[in-house]
Protein backbone atom coordinates (compact mmCIF):
# COMPACT_ATOMS: atom_id res chain seq x y z
CA UNK A 1 0.00 0.00 0.00
CA UNK A 2 3.23 2.40 0.99
CA UNK A 3 4.02 2.03 -2.50
CA UNK A 4 0.65 2.93 -4.11
CA UNK A 5 0.53 5.98 -2.25
CA UNK A 6 3.97 6.98 -2.94
CA UNK A 7 3.12 6.64 -6.89
CA UNK A 8 -0.31 8.77 -6.59
CA UNK A 9 2.43 11.62 -4.87
CA UNK A 10 4.16 11.37 -7.92
CA UNK A 11 1.30 12.36 -9.76
CA UNK A 12 0.71 15.34 -8.33
CA UNK A 13 4.33 16.21 -8.24
CA UNK A 14 3.75 16.22 -11.76
CA UNK A 15 0.65 18.30 -11.55
CA UNK A 16 2.59 20.74 -10.17
CA UNK A 17 5.00 20.94 -12.50
CA UNK A 18 2.75 21.15 -15.43
CA UNK A 19 1.38 24.11 -14.31
CA UNK A 20 4.45 25.75 -14.04
CA UNK A 21 5.43 24.74 -17.21
CA UNK A 22 1.78 25.39 -18.38
CA UNK A 23 2.70 28.88 -17.05
CA UNK A 24 6.53 29.54 -18.60
CA UNK A 25 4.51 28.53 -21.86
CA UNK A 26 1.73 30.70 -22.01
CA UNK A 27 3.80 33.84 -21.04
CA UNK A 28 6.91 33.11 -23.62
CA UNK A 29 4.29 31.66 -26.51
CA UNK A 30 1.11 32.63 -26.31
CA UNK A 31 0.11 31.64 -29.54
CA UNK A 32 1.05 28.33 -28.77
CA UNK A 33 -0.54 28.17 -25.66
CA UNK A 34 -4.08 29.01 -26.58
CA UNK A 35 -3.83 26.09 -28.74
CA UNK A 36 -3.35 23.44 -26.02
CA UNK A 37 -6.47 24.53 -24.66
CA UNK A 38 -8.19 21.21 -25.39
CA UNK A 39 -5.79 19.74 -23.46
CA UNK A 40 -7.33 20.76 -20.81
CA UNK A 41 -10.90 20.68 -21.81
CA UNK A 42 -10.33 17.14 -22.80
CA UNK A 43 -9.45 16.16 -19.16
CA UNK A 44 -12.21 18.13 -17.46
CA UNK A 45 -14.69 16.52 -19.56
CA UNK A 46 -13.09 13.32 -18.77
CA UNK A 47 -14.02 13.98 -15.28
CA UNK A 48 -17.41 15.43 -16.18
CA UNK A 49 -18.61 12.23 -17.59
CA UNK A 50 -18.06 10.47 -14.45
CA UNK A 51 -20.16 12.86 -12.01
CA UNK A 52 -23.26 11.72 -12.96
CA UNK A 53 -23.07 7.91 -12.48
CA UNK A 54 -20.70 8.63 -9.01
CA UNK A 55 -23.81 11.44 -7.56
CA UNK A 56 -26.41 8.43 -8.61
CA UNK A 57 -24.37 5.78 -6.95
CA UNK A 58 -24.05 8.02 -3.23
CA UNK A 59 -27.56 8.95 -3.40
CA UNK A 60 -29.25 5.94 -4.18
CA UNK A 61 -26.79 3.89 -1.63
CA UNK A 62 -27.60 6.42 1.32
CA UNK A 63 -31.07 7.11 0.94
CA UNK A 64 -31.70 3.67 0.34
CA UNK A 65 -29.85 2.21 3.54
CA UNK A 66 -31.68 5.13 5.66
CA UNK A 67 -34.73 3.96 7.64
CA UNK A 68 -37.13 7.11 7.88
CA UNK A 69 -37.45 8.93 4.74
CA UNK A 70 -37.88 12.06 6.56
CA UNK A 71 -34.33 11.82 7.78
CA UNK A 72 -33.45 13.14 4.47
CA UNK A 73 -35.93 15.73 3.93
CA UNK A 74 -34.59 17.16 7.30
CA UNK A 75 -31.04 16.76 5.40
CA UNK A 76 -31.94 18.89 2.86
CA UNK A 77 -33.79 21.33 4.49
CA UNK A 78 -31.15 22.17 6.97
CA UNK A 79 -28.45 22.52 3.86
CA UNK A 80 -30.43 24.48 1.90
CA UNK A 81 -31.00 26.10 5.06
CA UNK A 82 -27.67 27.08 5.38
CA UNK A 83 -26.60 27.58 1.79
CA UNK A 84 -28.84 30.61 1.88
CA UNK A 85 -27.52 32.27 4.67
CA UNK A 86 -24.51 31.88 3.85
CA UNK A 87 -24.78 33.33 0.44
CA UNK A 88 -25.93 36.18 1.64
CA UNK A 89 -23.13 36.21 4.30
CA UNK A 90 -20.76 36.34 1.39
CA UNK A 91 -22.50 38.66 -0.70
CA UNK A 92 -22.90 41.15 2.71
CA UNK A 93 -18.66 40.32 2.42
CA UNK A 94 -18.15 41.20 -1.05
CA UNK A 95 -20.17 44.37 -0.80
CA UNK A 96 -17.90 45.50 2.55
CA UNK A 97 -14.99 45.18 0.22
CA UNK A 98 -15.90 46.60 -2.91
CA UNK A 99 -16.68 49.82 -1.58
CA UNK A 100 -13.61 50.02 0.66
CA UNK A 101 -11.50 49.42 -1.94
CA UNK A 102 -13.40 51.30 -5.09
CA UNK A 103 -11.64 49.20 -7.19
CA UNK A 104 -12.80 50.59 -10.76
CA UNK A 105 -11.98 54.12 -10.18
CA UNK A 106 -9.66 54.44 -12.33
CA UNK A 107 -10.73 52.52 -15.39
CA UNK A 108 -12.24 53.68 -18.77
CA UNK A 109 -15.08 51.80 -20.64
CA UNK A 110 -13.63 50.95 -24.31
CA UNK A 111 -15.81 50.38 -27.31
CA UNK A 112 -14.10 47.28 -27.22
CA UNK A 113 -14.90 46.20 -24.03
CA UNK A 114 -19.03 47.44 -24.47
CA UNK A 115 -19.18 44.75 -27.27
CA UNK A 116 -18.04 41.92 -24.96
CA UNK A 117 -20.29 43.20 -22.02
CA UNK A 118 -23.22 42.62 -24.53
CA UNK A 119 -22.17 39.50 -25.62
CA UNK A 120 -22.11 38.54 -21.89
CA UNK A 121 -25.74 40.24 -21.27
CA UNK A 122 -27.08 37.94 -24.24
CA UNK A 123 -26.02 34.54 -22.90
CA UNK A 124 -26.94 35.40 -19.17
CA UNK A 125 -29.23 32.73 -17.22
CA UNK A 126 -32.85 32.49 -18.03
CA UNK A 127 -35.37 33.27 -15.70
CA UNK A 128 -36.46 31.34 -12.44
CA UNK A 129 -39.33 29.44 -13.93
CA UNK A 130 -36.91 28.05 -16.71
CA UNK A 131 -34.43 27.02 -14.27
CA UNK A 132 -37.08 24.93 -12.05
CA UNK A 133 -38.39 23.26 -14.95
CA UNK A 134 -35.09 22.17 -16.33
CA UNK A 135 -34.63 20.95 -12.66
CA UNK A 136 -36.95 17.58 -14.57
CA UNK A 137 -34.72 15.80 -17.31
CA UNK A 138 -36.93 14.48 -20.26
CA UNK A 139 -36.27 11.40 -19.73
CA UNK A 140 -34.27 9.27 -16.32
CA UNK A 141 -31.75 7.86 -19.45
CA UNK A 142 -31.05 11.41 -20.20
CA UNK A 143 -30.77 12.72 -16.77
CA UNK A 144 -26.61 11.02 -17.29
CA UNK A 145 -26.32 11.51 -21.18
CA UNK A 146 -26.75 15.84 -20.56
CA UNK A 147 -24.37 15.82 -17.35
CA UNK A 148 -27.59 18.13 -15.18
CA UNK A 149 -26.20 17.63 -11.64
CA UNK A 150 -29.83 18.72 -10.49
CA UNK A 151 -31.62 16.25 -13.40
CA UNK A 152 -28.95 13.34 -12.10
CA UNK A 153 -29.86 14.54 -8.24
CA UNK A 154 -33.99 14.02 -8.76
CA UNK A 155 -33.57 11.05 -10.29
CA UNK A 156 -31.27 9.59 -7.73
CA UNK A 157 -33.78 10.85 -5.02
CA UNK A 158 -36.60 9.03 -6.70
CA UNK A 159 -34.85 5.55 -7.01
CA UNK A 160 -33.51 6.09 -3.45
CA UNK A 161 -37.11 6.13 -2.14
CA UNK A 162 -38.42 4.17 -3.94
CA UNK A 163 -35.06 1.29 -2.90
CA UNK A 164 -35.88 2.74 0.68
CA UNK A 165 -39.73 1.54 0.36
CA UNK A 166 -39.05 -1.86 -0.94
CA UNK A 167 -37.38 -3.23 2.18
CA UNK A 168 -35.38 -6.39 2.13
CA UNK A 169 -36.48 -6.60 -1.28
CA UNK A 170 -34.62 -4.07 -2.85
CA UNK A 171 -31.63 -4.72 -0.86
CA UNK A 172 -29.90 -7.13 -3.79
CA UNK A 173 -30.53 -3.81 -6.01
CA UNK A 174 -27.97 -1.68 -3.41
CA UNK A 175 -25.39 -4.29 -3.31
CA UNK A 176 -25.04 -3.93 -7.06
CA UNK A 177 -25.17 -0.21 -6.94
CA UNK A 178 -22.49 -1.28 -4.53
CA UNK A 179 -20.63 -2.87 -7.15
CA UNK A 180 -20.97 -0.68 -9.78
CA UNK A 181 -19.82 2.44 -7.42
CA UNK A 182 -16.38 0.96 -7.13
CA UNK A 183 -15.86 0.18 -10.41
CA UNK A 184 -17.23 3.78 -10.95
CA UNK A 185 -14.65 4.91 -8.70
CA UNK A 186 -11.57 3.17 -10.41
CA UNK A 187 -12.62 4.34 -13.34
CA UNK A 188 -12.02 7.85 -11.79
CA UNK A 189 -8.82 6.96 -10.41
CA UNK A 190 -7.33 5.76 -13.98
CA UNK A 191 -8.83 8.83 -15.41
CA UNK A 192 -6.86 10.98 -12.24
CA UNK A 193 -3.33 9.97 -14.11
CA UNK A 194 -3.98 12.42 -17.17
CA UNK A 195 -4.14 15.25 -14.32
CA UNK A 196 -0.47 16.47 -15.39
CA UNK A 197 -1.49 16.82 -19.43
CA UNK A 198 -4.54 18.18 -19.18
CA UNK A 199 -3.64 20.84 -15.80
CA UNK A 200 -0.82 21.94 -18.98
CA UNK A 201 -3.09 22.53 -21.16
CA UNK A 202 -5.69 24.54 -19.21
CA UNK A 203 -3.27 26.63 -17.25
CA UNK A 204 -1.22 27.43 -20.62
CA UNK A 205 -4.01 28.26 -22.23
CA UNK A 206 -5.40 30.47 -19.53
CA UNK A 207 -2.05 32.43 -19.13
CA UNK A 208 -1.83 32.81 -23.22
CA UNK A 209 -5.28 34.11 -23.25
CA UNK A 210 -5.23 36.72 -20.74
CA UNK A 211 -1.72 38.22 -20.98
CA UNK A 212 0.65 40.44 -18.79
CA UNK A 213 -0.98 43.94 -19.68
CA UNK A 214 -5.12 42.62 -18.80
CA UNK A 215 -3.37 41.65 -15.31
CA UNK A 216 -1.81 44.73 -14.61
CA UNK A 217 -4.27 47.06 -15.30
CA UNK A 218 -6.95 45.18 -12.99
CA UNK A 219 -4.54 43.61 -10.44
CA UNK A 220 -6.63 45.69 -7.50
CA UNK A 221 -9.72 43.82 -8.14
CA UNK A 222 -8.25 40.38 -9.05
CA UNK A 223 -6.07 40.96 -5.81
CA UNK A 224 -8.95 42.26 -3.33
CA UNK A 225 -11.05 39.71 -4.73
CA UNK A 226 -8.39 36.37 -3.62
CA UNK A 227 -7.85 38.70 -0.38
CA UNK A 228 -11.74 38.77 0.24
CA UNK A 229 -12.21 34.94 -0.69
CA UNK A 230 -9.53 33.84 1.90
CA UNK A 231 -11.08 36.15 4.95
CA UNK A 232 -14.05 34.39 3.75
CA UNK A 233 -12.76 30.99 4.08
CA UNK A 234 -10.28 31.00 6.93
CA UNK A 235 -12.39 33.65 9.25
CA UNK A 236 -16.30 33.17 8.61
CA UNK A 237 -15.94 29.81 7.69
CA UNK A 238 -12.91 28.79 9.87
CA UNK A 239 -15.06 30.33 12.87
CA UNK A 240 -18.07 27.85 11.94
CA UNK A 241 -16.54 25.03 11.78
CA UNK A 242 -14.36 25.40 14.93
CA UNK A 243 -17.43 26.23 17.04
CA UNK A 244 -19.70 23.63 15.57
CA UNK A 245 -17.44 21.10 14.73
CA UNK A 246 -14.07 21.56 16.67
CA UNK A 247 -12.71 21.16 13.96
CA UNK A 248 -9.65 23.69 11.89
CA UNK A 249 -10.23 24.54 8.20
CA UNK A 250 -6.94 24.76 8.25
CA UNK A 251 -6.27 20.51 8.94
CA UNK A 252 -9.67 20.69 6.48
CA UNK A 253 -8.39 22.04 3.62
CA UNK A 254 -4.98 20.20 3.88
CA UNK A 255 -6.96 17.02 3.94
CA UNK A 256 -8.47 18.47 0.06
CA UNK A 257 -5.36 19.37 -0.91
CA UNK A 258 -4.64 17.59 -3.64
CA UNK A 259 -8.38 18.51 -4.92
CA UNK A 260 -7.72 22.54 -4.82
CA UNK A 261 -4.59 21.72 -6.72
CA UNK A 262 -6.27 20.08 -9.31
CA UNK A 263 -9.00 22.76 -9.28
CA UNK A 264 -6.16 25.46 -9.95
CA UNK A 265 -4.41 23.83 -12.68
CA UNK A 266 -8.33 23.15 -14.49
CA UNK A 267 -10.22 26.47 -13.42
CA UNK A 268 -12.92 23.95 -12.79
CA UNK A 269 -14.51 23.16 -9.45
CA UNK A 270 -16.31 20.20 -10.90
CA UNK A 271 -12.89 18.35 -11.59
CA UNK A 272 -12.81 18.06 -7.71
CA UNK A 273 -16.44 16.90 -6.84
CA UNK A 274 -16.35 13.23 -7.99
CA UNK A 275 -13.53 13.55 -4.97
CA UNK A 276 -14.92 15.69 -2.70
CA UNK A 277 -17.99 12.77 -2.59
CA UNK A 278 -15.21 9.84 -1.73
CA UNK A 279 -12.98 12.33 0.59
CA UNK A 280 -16.21 13.38 3.06
CA UNK A 281 -17.41 10.12 3.36
CA UNK A 282 -13.83 8.36 3.71
CA UNK A 283 -13.42 11.58 6.34
CA UNK A 284 -16.44 10.17 8.73
CA UNK A 285 -19.50 11.95 6.97
CA UNK A 286 -22.54 9.83 6.25
CA UNK A 287 -23.30 8.79 3.01
CA UNK A 288 -27.16 10.78 2.81
CA UNK A 289 -25.56 13.99 3.98
CA UNK A 290 -22.72 13.61 1.42
CA UNK A 291 -24.81 12.67 -1.09
CA UNK A 292 -27.52 15.45 -1.00
CA UNK A 293 -25.21 18.13 0.59
CA UNK A 294 -22.61 17.76 -1.62
CA UNK A 295 -24.38 17.81 -5.50
CA UNK A 296 -26.44 20.27 -3.91
CA UNK A 297 -23.99 22.74 -2.60
CA UNK A 298 -22.59 22.59 -5.98
CA UNK A 299 -25.53 24.63 -7.35
CA UNK A 300 -26.85 26.55 -4.50
CA UNK A 301 -23.74 27.22 -2.10
CA UNK A 302 -21.91 29.45 -4.03
CA UNK A 303 -20.30 31.30 -2.11
CA UNK A 304 -17.06 32.01 -4.15
CA UNK A 305 -19.52 33.61 -6.89
CA UNK A 306 -21.63 35.38 -4.12
CA UNK A 307 -18.39 37.70 -3.08
CA UNK A 308 -17.75 38.19 -7.17
CA UNK A 309 -21.20 39.06 -7.88
CA UNK A 310 -21.03 42.08 -5.58
CA UNK A 311 -17.76 42.86 -5.85
CA UNK A 312 -18.00 42.98 -9.79
CA UNK A 313 -21.14 44.74 -9.70
CA UNK A 314 -19.48 47.93 -7.93
CA UNK A 315 -16.25 47.64 -9.91
CA UNK A 316 -18.73 48.06 -13.29
CA UNK A 317 -20.62 50.58 -11.71
CA UNK A 318 -17.48 53.24 -10.44
CA UNK A 319 -15.54 51.96 -14.06
CA UNK A 320 -18.83 53.03 -15.75
CA UNK A 321 -18.89 56.71 -13.72
CA UNK A 322 -22.10 55.73 -12.47
CA UNK A 323 -21.57 54.00 -8.67
CA UNK A 324 -24.48 52.49 -7.03
CA UNK A 325 -25.65 54.65 -3.67
CA UNK A 326 -26.58 52.34 -0.56
CA UNK A 327 -29.85 52.14 -1.18
CA UNK A 328 -29.43 50.44 -4.88
CA UNK A 329 -26.34 48.39 -3.25
CA UNK A 330 -29.08 46.50 -0.60
CA UNK A 331 -31.49 45.94 -3.54
CA UNK A 332 -28.67 44.23 -5.91
CA UNK A 333 -27.26 42.15 -3.08
CA UNK A 334 -31.18 40.45 -2.63
CA UNK A 335 -31.45 40.24 -6.52
CA UNK A 336 -28.14 38.52 -6.84
CA UNK A 337 -28.93 36.07 -4.08
CA UNK A 338 -31.72 34.92 -5.76
CA UNK A 339 -30.16 35.28 -9.02
CA UNK A 340 -27.05 33.10 -8.09
CA UNK A 341 -29.03 30.16 -7.70
CA UNK A 342 -30.71 30.48 -11.07
CA UNK A 343 -27.65 29.88 -12.75
CA UNK A 344 -26.63 27.04 -11.02
CA UNK A 345 -26.07 24.65 -14.60
CA UNK A 346 -24.84 28.21 -17.18
CA UNK A 347 -20.89 27.40 -18.04
CA UNK A 348 -19.27 30.31 -16.59
CA UNK A 349 -22.03 30.99 -14.31
CA UNK A 350 -20.25 33.80 -12.35
CA UNK A 351 -19.88 36.14 -15.42
CA UNK A 352 -23.60 35.02 -16.91
CA UNK A 353 -25.26 35.87 -14.00
CA UNK A 354 -23.23 39.32 -13.38
CA UNK A 355 -24.44 40.08 -16.85
CA UNK A 356 -28.04 39.31 -16.51
CA UNK A 357 -28.41 40.59 -12.54
CA UNK A 358 -27.08 44.31 -13.96
CA UNK A 359 -29.23 43.56 -17.10
CA UNK A 360 -32.42 43.54 -14.92
CA UNK A 361 -31.21 45.65 -12.07
CA UNK A 362 -29.41 48.40 -13.81
CA UNK A 363 -29.43 48.01 -17.85
CA UNK A 364 -27.40 51.11 -18.20
CA UNK A 365 -24.05 49.04 -16.29
CA UNK A 366 -24.18 45.82 -18.79
CA UNK A 367 -21.94 46.98 -21.39
CA UNK A 368 -18.98 47.36 -18.15
CA UNK A 369 -18.93 43.95 -17.84
CA UNK A 370 -17.00 43.64 -20.68
CA UNK A 371 -13.93 45.36 -18.70
CA UNK A 372 -13.51 42.38 -16.43
CA UNK A 373 -13.91 39.71 -19.22
CA UNK A 374 -9.93 39.41 -19.90
CA UNK A 375 -9.32 38.20 -16.49
CA UNK A 376 -12.01 36.23 -15.49
CA UNK A 377 -10.73 33.53 -16.29
CA UNK A 378 -8.09 33.86 -13.36
CA UNK A 379 -11.29 35.41 -10.60
CA UNK A 380 -12.94 32.20 -11.47
CA UNK A 381 -10.55 29.83 -9.91
CA UNK A 382 -10.65 31.90 -6.95
CA UNK A 383 -14.72 31.33 -7.10
CA UNK A 384 -14.18 27.73 -7.35
CA UNK A 385 -11.54 27.26 -4.49
CA UNK A 386 -14.14 28.90 -2.60
CA UNK A 387 -16.61 27.48 -3.88
CA UNK A 388 -14.93 23.72 -3.21
CA UNK A 389 -14.22 24.92 0.49
CA UNK A 390 -17.33 25.89 1.16
CA UNK A 391 -19.22 23.04 0.24
CA UNK A 392 -16.78 21.11 2.11
CA UNK A 393 -17.43 23.02 4.91
CA UNK A 394 -21.18 22.64 4.40
CA UNK A 395 -20.59 18.97 4.61
CA UNK A 396 -18.88 18.40 7.73
CA UNK A 397 -21.38 21.45 9.53
CA UNK A 398 -24.66 19.60 8.20
CA UNK A 399 -23.22 16.03 9.18
CA UNK A 400 -22.34 17.99 12.82
CA UNK A 401 -25.53 19.24 13.41
CA UNK A 402 -27.47 15.88 12.22
CA UNK A 403 -25.30 13.82 13.97
CA UNK A 404 -24.57 12.46 11.08
CA UNK A 405 -20.54 12.49 11.58
CA UNK A 406 -18.20 9.88 13.06
CA UNK A 407 -16.22 12.59 15.09
CA UNK A 408 -13.27 10.06 16.04
CA UNK A 409 -13.07 9.07 12.53
CA UNK A 410 -13.12 12.92 11.30
CA UNK A 411 -9.80 13.24 13.87
CA UNK A 412 -7.85 10.40 12.98
CA UNK A 413 -8.32 11.23 9.33
CA UNK A 414 -7.40 14.81 9.59
CA UNK A 415 -4.66 13.65 11.82
CA UNK A 416 -3.00 11.42 8.39
CA UNK A 417 -3.60 7.81 10.49
CA UNK A 418 -6.24 7.01 8.37
CA UNK A 419 -5.33 7.57 4.65
CA UNK A 420 -7.00 7.95 1.87
CA UNK A 421 -7.30 4.90 -0.83
CA UNK A 422 -6.22 7.20 -4.32
CA UNK A 423 -6.65 3.77 -5.50
CA UNK A 424 -9.78 2.65 -5.35
CA UNK A 425 -11.26 5.97 -3.76
CA UNK A 426 -14.10 4.21 -2.09
CA UNK A 427 -14.43 3.46 1.66
CA UNK A 428 -16.40 0.98 2.95
CA UNK A 429 -16.38 1.70 6.89
CA UNK A 430 -20.19 2.80 7.19
CA UNK A 431 -19.99 5.79 8.64
CA UNK A 432 -23.10 7.38 10.82
CA UNK A 433 -25.88 7.01 8.28
CA UNK A 434 -26.25 3.83 10.06
CA UNK A 435 -27.48 5.89 13.07
CA UNK A 436 -30.97 5.59 12.53
CA UNK A 437 -32.03 1.78 14.06
CA UNK A 438 -35.52 2.34 13.28
CA UNK A 439 -36.80 -1.55 11.91
CA UNK A 440 -40.31 -0.63 11.44
CA UNK A 441 -39.83 -0.74 7.32
CA UNK A 442 -41.75 -2.00 4.75
CA UNK A 443 -40.90 -5.80 3.70
CA UNK A 444 -39.52 -5.96 7.58
CA UNK A 445 -35.98 -6.03 6.03
CA UNK A 446 -33.84 -5.90 9.88
CA UNK A 447 -31.81 -3.22 10.19
CA UNK A 448 -27.75 -3.00 8.43
CA UNK A 449 -24.79 -1.74 9.58
CA UNK A 450 -23.89 -1.10 5.71
CA UNK A 451 -25.93 -2.45 3.06
CA UNK A 452 -23.64 -2.10 0.14
CA UNK A 453 -21.13 -4.84 1.61
CA UNK A 454 -21.09 -8.45 0.35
Amino acid sequence: MAARRDRTHYLYLAVIAAVVLGIAVGFLAPGVAVELKPLGTGFVNLIKMMISPIIFCTIVLGVGSVRKAAKVGAVGGLALGYFMVMSTVALAIGLVVGNLLEPGASLRLTDEAASAGEQQAAGASEGTVDFLLGVIPKTIVSAFTEGEVLQTLLVALLAGFALQAMGRSGEPVLRGIGHIQRLVFRILAMIMWAAPVGAFGAIAAVVGETGVDALKSLAVIMIGFYLTCAIFVFLVLGALLRLVAGISVVALLKYLGREFLLILSTSSSESALPRLIAKMEHLGVSKPVVGITVPTGYSFNLDGTAIYLTMASLFVAEAMGDPLSVGEQISLLVFMVIASKGAAGVTGAGLATLAGGLQSHKPALVDGVGLIVGIDRFMSEARALTNFAGNAVATVLVGTWTKEIDKERAAEVLAGRVPFDERTLVDDHGPAETADTDTDTEGGAPDRRDPVKV
